[in-house]
């Protein structure tokens, strides 16, 4: 069973993110949230990045004070727009962000399986200790929904095509580290009945992420600024991709159900390798703007996963998720984003 929702009250951590700033940029155009409230800690998005976007929609005006900016719009139709400038970590500004809010969209994170492995307790108290500090201020507050960004790193090393039912082996930090917020959720949902959802994120590309190191981002900036594609290891291990669009499709439609305690992968059920990336991007920049670009192979890096792609079909059967862009569409409107800065 399926809840429409109009209008809701969201909170968004990592909202000045690459996936955060696509979900905002969505939710003011299609009308869905009546106030957005963003948590983020600007290490890796920042306040133009969400200005960038939120002058899509027209002149704004702002108030600040030390660690929060309020946004108007001149037009009263647009959504109330509030960024608190904080860390998930501090439980004080988590529980301030959370006030008044019913629908979570937890995106905040120590990304990336490199920094994991240099890091790992680093990447623990982000990832475990901040997400529980949003589950439990959710819990305190009533949150109707909470929505938590996982990913395939959870499952590890595991023969593909990955699935809900699959037994999870993470093989980096980062991947236990996710795996812990998914527990988590589980168990805020089954405990203290808090609609939890969690989405495995597959391999997200697109528009508004330049400053990302995800394998896209980085082939296209490299690309375009004549530096040569870098891929680790034989570029035969594999990846799902999912343009950003298709993604926030997902996130919205996990807004709107009634379920709880559940996680879907949300991708495209097709593998790709990575050498099939680079030269889809090699083709594409040389095709448009008659640069000549060149890949290199380096060592492999730990904790990397061989093979990962994801079986979709509990997403599309309970969610109603269909990801609607293949690769080459994909590809080239995050070019041409990348160019039109």
């Amino acid at each position: 069973m399926k809840n429409k929702i109009t209008q809701n009250n969201w909170l968004i951590t990592g909202g000045c993110g690459f996936i955060g700033n696509n979900l905002i940029k969505r939710l003011i155009k299609d009308r869905l949230g009546k106030k957005i409230c963003i948590l983020d800690n600007l290490r890796v998005g920042t306040i133009e990045d969400l200005e960038s976007v939120l002058i899509e929609f027209g002149n704004f005006s702002r108030t600040s004070s030390d660690t929060k900016i309020n946004y108007t719009f001149e037009m009263e139709t647009h959504s109330t727009i509030e960024l608190l400038v904080g860390d998930i970590r501090n439980k004080k500004i988590v529980e301030d962000a959370i006030k008044d809010v019913n629908v979570v969209v937890h995106l905040a994170a120590n990304t990336g399986v490199g920094a994991s492995v240099e890091n790992p307790i680093q990447d623990m108290e982000v990832n475990v200790t901040g997400t529980l500090n949003l589950l439990e201020a959710s819990r305190k507050n009533h949150v109707k929904q909470f929505i938590f960004a996982s990913s395939g790193a959870t499952i590890g090393e595991v023969e593909p095509p990955v699935h809900e039912g699959k037994v999870p082996k993470p093989v980096s930090p980062y991947g236990a580290s996710k795996l812990s917020g998914e527990g988590y959720c589980s168990a805020y949902y089954r405990a203290f009945g808090i609609k939890t959802i969690s989405l495995r994120f597959g391999n997200v590309y697109g528009p508004l992420s330049r400053h990302k190191n995800s394998v896209v981002a980085m082939f296209m900036k490299r690309a375009l600024n004549g530096k040569t594609l870098e891929i680790y290891g034989d570029g035969k291990q594999t990846r799902d991709f999912i343009y950003i669009d298709d993604l926030v499709d997902a996130i919205i439609l996990a807004s709107k159900t009634e379920i709880g305690g559940e996680v879907f992968q949300i991708a495209t059920y097709k593998e790709t390798t990575i050498n099939e990336i680079a030269d889809a991007v090699k083709e594409l920049i040389e095709k448009e703007t008659d640069e000549k670009v060149n890949i290199v192979y380096r060592d492999c890096r730990p904790g990397d996963v061989k093979r990962n792609f994801s079986d979709i079909s509990k997403a599309r059967k309970i969610l109603g998720f269909e990801p609607k862009y293949d690769l080459v569409a994909g590809l080239r409107k995050t070019f041409e984003c990348f160019v039109h800065k």
